[in-house]
């Protein structure tokens, strides 16, 4: 299996990666603005994040084949919930349709389309959640045919970079401090579009290195990738199930020891076990978005480390020179990646003053089959973000699982986020906080119990991550968010 020198073997993670490594790797590195941030974590408690799409229901129509819910969701990972969902409707979970996945570990509201008579998604009861029954229709809706997402977050434990406690005051201050400086490089309210550590996995980046082996072909390292990467932090009852994995490829024993919330490890490991060495057909026993999203991961490290480079190449995110690809801006907040055009010198300053008025966006490249590259200085960081990532020799073509072959794309390499507010966050009760919170401050964190918690709202188009815009605004860690 070809390899990057950015790649992160397993017997690398395993001797221990420090996160300024996985950073490196995921092409996360930089900042918009230099400040020393707020620090601070994360879902300490599942309702400190909390995401609201922004979206239009379908068309409603008492004859319509499918019902519209608006589920919304307490620390629900998306695919799982749907998974379940299915299972108490009798239905294939195919037969579900959402426009967005959402995080785990947060309180989430969606629509979802189900292909199920509506008497029965009303009798359904799910731990958890909540589904309000809009109706029917006859539509279904697909991935990002939302509007957006609308975010209202607390950090907790702010602190500065030396890990002393920092108050209220100072933290508001910084946060604002930051949005301005963001604003007076990038245009107002805009940041990098680079794709989060969540696409990835943040302590065990697994998903880009299991879409290494799927655009290989190589299924069985695939396999072993996902059930057998160790990460950072892991609890001791999944370092000795993954690490048994690697020793044994034991299907049998290792399904006598994976935890039971490891339900898609435990899904690939019951089809080897029935169906020894047949790597494709173990591999298929993940959800068809989880197959895709390993491929898309593979491809958004090209993404950010070409943002990466231009960052560090000293080209503006915003502004276009010649040889950049740009694309109109929808009114999503999305690009229309069918009418991009190169940027050339009779037409650069009629693209820069569109990109200056948020009609056009520059653009970066999620490599495929047919993907446009820029050409010039922008064209370089391009091709050597690609060479960085190991992807120069890929054909994309999978020609076991075809419809995990991709085209390729482009995608906004700033974008904006609006409704922003910050304000101070009442303090919580220390029973709801997360395992992490209680074990206390560990070496390398940057937060601090005594800090000033921090709420701060804002929406994003579809596609974007929060936690990109809430690193711009702490600077902790990786595994922070």
């Amino acid at each position: 299996m070809q390899r990057s020198p950015r790649s992160l073997p397993t017997s690398q993670i395993e001797d221990g990666v420090v996160l300024s490594q996985i950073e490196k790797y995921l092409g996360l590195e930089g900042w918009t603005f230099e400040s020393p941030g707020i620090g601070g974590l994360l879902k300490v408690r599942v309702e400190d994040f909390r995401v609201e799409e922004v979206a239009t229901i379908p068309a409603l129509d008492p004859k319509g084949r499918f019902t519209v819910v608006r589920a919304t969701l307490t620390n629900w990972e998306t695919n799982r919930f749907i998974r379940r969902l299915a299972g108490a409707c009798g239905i294939s979970r195919n037969r579900i349709f959402s426009s967005g996945l959402k995080d785990k570990r947060a309180v989430t509201t969606q629509i979802l389309v189900i292909d199920a008579h509506q008497k029965k998604v009303e009798s359904v009861e799910i731990p958890d959640s909540e589904i309000e029954v809009l109706g029917r229709t006859h539509h279904k809706v697909g991935m990002s045919d939302h509007d957006g997402n609308r975010f209202t977050i607390t950090v907790r434990g702010c602190c500065d970079t030396d890990g002393s406690p920092l108050e209220s005051k100072e933290v508001m201050a910084r946060v604002l401090d930051i949005r301005e400086g963001m604003s007076q490089r990038m245009g107002a309210d805009a940041f990098p579009n680079w794709i989060g550590p969540q696409r990835f996995g943040a302590n065990r980046p697994v998903t880009p290195e299991v879409g290494r082996a799927v655009v290989n072909g190589d299924f069985e390292e695939a396999v072993n990738l996902y059930l057998g990467m160790p990460g950072e932090k892991m609890s001791d009852e999944v370092s000795n199930f993954r690490k048994m994995w690697r020793e044994s490829k034991n299907a049998e024993s290792c399904l006598e020891i994976i935890p039971s919330y490891l339900g898609y490890e435990k899904q690939i490991l019951e089809s080897l076990n029935n169906n020894p060495d047949n790597w494709v057909k173990a591999f298929r026993a993940l959800p068809s978005s989880l197959q895709l999203l390993m491929v898309h991961s593979f491809q958004s490290l090209a993404f950010n480390h070409s943002l990466t480079n231009r960052i560090n190449s000293g080209l503006n995110l915003i502004e276009p020179v010649i040889g950049d690809i740009v694309a109109p801006i929808q009114k999503s907040g999305r690009i229309d990646v069918s009418k991009m055009s190169y940027v050339t010198k009779s037409n650069l300053e009629r693209c820069r003053r569109n990109c200056l008025l948020g009609r056009l966006s520059v653009t970066g490249p999620l490599p495929g089959l047919n993907v446009n590259l820029a050409e010039g200085k922008p064209g370089l960081n391009e091709i050597k973000a690609i060479e960085t990532a190991g992807l120069s020799e890929i054909d994309w073509k999978v020609k076991e699982i075809p419809n995990l072959t991709t085209s390729g794309t482009r995608r906004s390499l700033a974008v904006n986020f609006s409704s922003f507010s910050v304000e101070e966050a009442p303090d919580m009760l220390e029973e709801s906080a997360s395992k992490r919170w209680i074990e206390g401050v560990q070496e390398g964190d940057r937060w601090h119990p005594d800090g000033a918690n921090l709420r701060l709202r804002f929406v994003l188009p579809p596609g974007t991550y929060a936690t990109v815009l809430m690193r711009e605004l702490m600077r902790s860690p990786l595994d922070h968010y």
